[in-house]
């Protein structure tokens, strides 16, 4: 999600608590928070898949292979 999506979330916020939003807006503000939380999973689970825990045996565990459905195509 870039910027500019971000600060329109932003605007829509403060105006829905000073003067409020029209119906359209209250629209494109759902749909924008939609989208920014969609980003923040995708994020959020690139994140996940990448951890690798080492065990004491010394092994190495990829967490994105074992729970993530990470293929080895992904590497």
């Amino acid at each position: 999600m870039n910027q500019e999506k971000i600060d329109r979330i932003n605007t829509l916020y403060h105006k829905s608590q000073s003067v409020g939003l029209t119906e359209e807006e209250k629209q494109e503000q759902a749909k924008l928070r939609k989208e920014y939380i969609a980003a923040i999973r995708a994020n959020m689970r690139g994140t996940l898949n990448s951890i690798s825990i080492r065990e004491k045996d010394g092994s190495i565990t990829d967490l994105g292979k074992k729970y993530g459905n990470v293929s080895d195509l992904q590497s």
